[in-house]
């Protein structure tokens, strides 16, 4: 089997083997290569644009397979899926300030109804007007008594 097509194996790979043990097929790029093309895709990400033109886009750039270019796309799926479960208690502290520089830009320019709008979503984020009761605190008995009258 021609060099090229053999790499070295991660530890618990179950994927395809030659006769000396060594991965054959496909990913004939060194892992290092493979996770920069990744993070390159990782940072257009921002661009705006959705997954599809992601990864055609990403497949025309790096001159790789679409299936390939899946594959990346997956890879960035959960690093994203890992930043923000990370960085979801940071998200909300970093959002309110967002909000309070907005109204005050807002305020500064004389936006009163886009200020108004934003004061609405920041209470909603922080829960003004919202119901404190739980489905565990409201609870309903009823109960039927037979009739005790004799019909004749």
């Amino acid at each position: 089997m021609a060099e090229s097509f053999e790499r070295e194996t991660k530890e618990g790979y179950t994927g395809p083997v030659n006769s000396e043990g060594k991965a054959v097929y496909g990913k004939r790029n060194p892992e290092s290569v493979i996770e920069a093309r990744q993070r390159r895709l990782y940072r257009q990400q921002q661009s705006g644009l959705s997954a599809r033109a992601l990864v055609y886009d990403h497949a025309d750039r790096e001159s790789i397979a679409l299936v390939t270019a899946w594959k990346d796309w997956k890879a960035v799926n959960k690093w994203n899926a890992e930043d923000f479960a990370t960085d979801r208690v940071d998200l909300v502290a970093r959002l309110n300030s967002m909000r309070f520089r907005a109204i005050n830009m807002a305020l500064k320019k004389g936006q009163l109804q886009s200020a108004a709008q934003m004061m609405d979503s920041l209470g909603k984020a922080v829960g003004e007007g919202t119901e404190f009761a739980t489905a565990e605190e409201v609870k309903l008995n009823i109960s039927i008594e037979p009739s005790t009258e004799k019909k004749d």
